[in-house]
Order: C-alpha cells, then structure tokens, then sequence
C-alpha cells in the first residue's frame, strides 16, 4: 500500500437484504444514497488513523475496485473515510471517529 490508501473489504453483499422487521428487501430495489461499512485489511505507511482490522465508513459511489487472489477489494484514501469503528478506542466513548 503507498501513501495515504486504505484497502478494505466490504462486510455485507450487495444482495439482498433483511430489515430489522424481517422484511426481505430485494437487490434490484431503489434505495438512496447510502454508506457501507467495510473493514481494513491493508494500510498504507501514511494513514494516521486506522490499523489493519478496523470498520469504516465510507461512500460507495467513490470507490476504486480490485481483484487480489479472486477476492474482490475496495481501495480508497484516508480523507474519503467517514467514521472509524476501533476496539482500542476507550469503553467510555462510542467508538467512532468522526
């Protein structure tokens, strides 16, 4: 990884869903504008904020796509990260930087 570019791989599919009544909601429904988690696997010698395991958020529509190994991975920049979910953050706080 070079400079300020985090690898990260999506935690959820881009197929259908459930909602938290059970309503199955189908891959081809339109739905507005939305963020993703996903969690980093990969950080470049730059990045300031994330280490390799922690979930953020970002903007789907501003990603880059690739393949390494037959798996499929989401390259992004650090300032294009919205909210870091960290376990090392402390039990007091909420978890996020945002």
């Amino acid at each position: 990884m070079l400079h300020d570019r985090v690898l990260v791989r999506q935690d959820g599919g881009e197929g259908e869903r459930r909602s938290t009544a059970g309503i199955v909601i189908p891959a081809t429904a339109s739905m507005g504008r939305r963020l993703s988690w996903a969690t980093a696997v990969g950080v470049g010698p730059n990045v300031r904020s994330i280490v390799v395991g922690d979930r953020v958020l970002f903007d789907p529509d501003d990603r880059s796509e690739v393949e390494l190994h037959g798996k499929g991975y989401v390259l992004l920049r650090e300032r294009d990260l919205h909210a870091v979910a960290a376990a090392r953050v402390e039990s007091d706080g909420t978890g996020l930087y945002l």
